[in-house]
């Protein structure tokens, strides 16, 4: 008897064959000894092993739903498709995300339902697929992702993350991800290990967005000018009394990139129970202190840029992580 395989003209193309093939080549080998983000952590998470992030192999998630509260070309009117994964390999002291970050809210997810929740948020209207907080995950996303291209996903998709990756994992992505959204926290490697436990995150996440431009390249958007299809948007969110820093990041990004980014200059710090003992954190960002780094940013002569209207830190920006989209 020919096996099913070996019989002329039979292709595989059921979504179980395609993401079975990804995980044994990149999952299995990517979980066994994990060192997908420079923790660099070397446990098997396939034997059930956490390390920094605190995740095993199977993915977990706290939501997905629509999501209107990214930059306007990203959110436009209709939202952005929001995948919010469970854990974090930064775990920042003033999270906003707290709760998943820790891994304390969120649901086990197969790839074979996260490329299902991509085709759903797709129906639903939203511009892009947005995965937040994916960099533990990549190898699952990745296959995930291709299966759901080879079922009709069409919108562009939105790698948003801390930034704290490595090029080698990032480049797994190459050709599924159209736009890269991520942050750059910090220029002093002393302010990245008080509140990040990273002293070396400036070096290793310039080193990845060099690698997230090259995929995306420069901005390209819809016919209408609204929606961005393909490129980088840089965030940064201004934290008390760190205007210093803050300028340092843009003078970098714009002397590095230019105008072929964007760069979002965020006001957005809300300061969360679990940081109010820490007395650098335990306030919000003054009018003042973010009307000089946009008076900066202008006198750089960033032009490629968002900014935040009014006094928009809130906790209004921080959605329920109820699983909402999952099941």
């Amino acid at each position: 008897m020919i096996a099913e395989k070996d019989r002329p003209g039979s292709e595989k193309n059921s979504l179980t064959d395609t993401v079975n093939d990804f995980m044994e080549a990149s999952v299995t080998n990517s979980m066994r000894d994990c060192v997908l983000c420079p923790r660099r952590c070397h446990v098997d998470r396939l034997l059930g092993q956490t390390g920094y992030c605190g995740q095993t192999a199977a993915i977990t998630a706290a939501r997905a739903a629509l999501h209107f509260w990214e930059e306007p070309c990203l959110s436009g009117d209709k939202g952005s498709g929001a995948v919010f994964f469970s854990g974090c390999n930064l775990r920042c002291v003033f999270c906003q995300n707290h709760d998943i970050a820790l891994g304390r809210a969120g649901q086990t997810i197969s790839p074979e339902r996260l490329t299902e929740i991509f085709l759903e948020l797709q129906a639903m209207g939203a511009h892009n697929i947005n995965l937040v907080t994916p960099t533990h995950f990549i190898p699952q996303i990745a296959a995930a992702l291709t299966a759901a291209r080879q079922q009709g996903l069409s919108v562009p998709v939105v790698y948003n993350t801390g930034s704290y990756e490595e090029p080698d994992s990032l480049r797994l992505l190459d050709g599924l991800v159209d736009i890269y959204l991520p942050d750059l926290k910090y220029f002093s490697s002393e302010l990245s290990r008080r509140f990040s436990h990273a002293p070396d995150y400036f070096d290793k996440a310039a080193a990845a967005l060099a690698e997230m431009y090259r995929q995306a390249g420069t901005p390209v958007f819809d016919e209408n000018q609204a929606l961005l299809q393909r490129g980088m948007i840089v965030r940064h969110l201004v934290l008390p009394g760190q205007t210093k820093d803050s300028k340092k990041i843009l003078r970098y990004l714009y002397e590095t990139y230019g105008d072929n980014i964007y760069i979002s200059i965020m006001n957005q710090y809300t300061p969360l129970p679990h940081a109010a003992d820490n007395p650098e954190l335990n306030r919000r960002v003054s009018p003042d202190e973010y009307d000089r780094v946009l008076r900066f940013a202008k006198r750089l002569g960033i032009s490629n840029g968002f900014q935040q209207e009014g006094s928009a830190a809130a906790e209004s920006f921080i959605p329920a992580f109820d699983g909402e989209g999952l099941q």
